[in-house]
């Protein structure tokens, strides 16, 4: 078997090879175009002047993300998609990206476990290896798991305030409409965010019932999902709209009470764990040490 440099070598001149290839042919179609052709030599131009990022690694990265998608099950991918569209990820991390991420670490990983199979590590090593490598490769997926459950839980956490300042601008006098771009400039955080994104759908000729529905589908709060259902039905049979904020916000405090008494309920169940295994020994020792050790020198 060959060394582990130089089969690194070949792949990377292997993977050289289809750039050089376009470039080639690029080059060639560039100069075998006729004098005239001032829109072929523009948008030659236009995709020079881009950087090789643009260039070179966004199109690798594409190509790589397709091939991954052939082999990824169909329910795995939405179940991506869906942790990226609650962490809201889409500008930063794309579902092409989090693909070619995942593909290159999956890469590195069994590179890895063929050179402990090269290598005269035990068998210990291998294993090891090869969880290393199945556990990077789902990296990406508990990260952004963690990041939607945290921004979920900040939403949850921040609707009550937020819909009680909708319900004070509405009986106020302000549009619904208005009192949710005040609640969205005046607070802080994802909820602000959702709150402004669906005010921009609105402004862009998306009705209110569409904006909140998108709404509901960008977040997993049940709380949220109860408020917008609400005010759908209040608009669609005619209800105040005052009356269903004033309702829905008595609901979310109350909620909100119940699950701080339940935060506290779980308090002394989880202090007994670090009580038995870290405080009671400590006592323990303190408290019997000098008893003990008086009694070994009696009975000695």
């Amino acid at each position: 078997m060959p060394p582990i440099p130089v089969v690194v070598a070949a792949l990377a001149v292997a993977s050289s090879i289809p750039i050089a290839v376009t470039a080639w042919l690029v080059g060639r179609g560039a100069a075998a175009a006729p004098a005239g052709g001032d829109a072929l030599s523009d948008l030659r131009a236009m995709d020079l002047e881009r950087s090789a990022l643009d260039r070179v690694f966004r199109p690798a990265i594409a190509g790589i993300a397709r091939r991954m998608r052939r082999f990824t099950p169909t329910g795995w991918l939405a179940t991506l998609e869906r942790r990226i569209t609650l962490a809201n990820a889409e500008k930063s991390w794309s579902l092409e990206r989090v693909l070619a991420v995942k593909a290159i670490v999956l890469l590195a990983g069994l590179m890895s476990v063929l050179a402990t199979m090269r290598s005269d590590r035990p068998m210990s090593w291998l294993i090891t290896s090869v969880l290393l490598a199945v556990g990077a490769y789902f990296v990406p997926d508990l990260i952004l798991g963690a990041r939607a459950k945290e921004r979920q839980q900040a939403i949850e956490v921040a609707l009550a305030d937020t819909l009680d300042q909708v319900t004070i601008a509405v009986e106020a006098g302000l549009a619904f409409e208005g009192a949710i771009a005040r609640a969205a400039r005046s607070g802080r955080g994802p909820l602000a965010v959702e709150l402004m994104r669906a005010l921009q759908e609105m402004q862009l000729g998306a009705s209110r019932q569409e904006a909140l529905r998108n709404l509901a589908e960008r977040t997993e709060v049940p709380d949220l999902r109860t408020f917008i259902f609400a005010v759908i039905q209040a608009e669609g049979y005619g209800l105040p709209i005052a009356q269903v904020l004033r309702v829905q916000s008595a609901e979310l405090r109350e909620k909100r009470r119940m699950r701080a008494e339940e935060r506290a309920m779980k308090v002394p169940v989880k202090i007994i764990f670090p009580l038995v295994t870290c405080i009671f020994p400590s006592l323990f020792i303190v408290l019997l040490g000098p008893a003990a050790i008086r009694i070994w020198r009696a009975l000695s």
